[in-house]
């Protein structure tokens, strides 16, 4: 028992863990289904939560709410289809320095220190058809952004 203790101790002092979760969402515009997921990423309690294809318009980004969760960064298109967003928990030390992401609501890109580390969190919703052509050609157009911090 007296091992053990002193492992856990080890761990205990190498820093806080970053745990991510991703979920495509199939559409937020309903209250309940807005509720249901607010309750999930609660529940599962990660350090940043990435969503897709939320189907809100720019207009209706006031609509993803989390208690415990105000940096919801957000990609949306005009036409309600697609949709990006990124959540990072208030339990922790986030600044956000840039944002990259596109008007069609297909990814958004945060870059920023987390616990005073780097760190790059790109969230993509690549299209039915041509996904890997799509995901190669965005990769290639943030190449100067990605580095060994980033998370895909």
């Amino acid at each position: 028992m007296q091992k053990n203790q002193k492992t856990s101790d080890k761990i205990a002092t190498v820093g806080p863990h970053v745990s991510i979760i991703t979920l495509n969402v199939n559409g937020l515009n309903s209250p309940i289904k807005r509720h249901r997921v607010a309750g999930w990423i609660k529940e599962q309690d990660p350090t940043i939560c990435c969503l897709q294809e939320t189907h809100l318009s720019p207009k209706d980004k006031h609509r993803l709410r989390v208690k415990g969760w105000k940096t919801i960064l957000q990609a949306n298109n005009e036409q309600k289809k697609a949709g990006v967003a990124i959540l990072i928990s208030d339990k922790v030390d986030f600044k956000a320095k840039q944002i990259k992401k596109d008007k069609e609501g297909q990814y958004i890109m945060i870059k920023g220190t987390l616990h005073q580390d780097d760190i790059t969190v790109i969230n993509i919703y690549a299209p039915n058809t041509g996904a890997p052509k799509f995901v190669q050609k965005l990769l290639t157009k943030l190449k100067g952004d990605i580095n060994s911090n980033t998370i895909i």
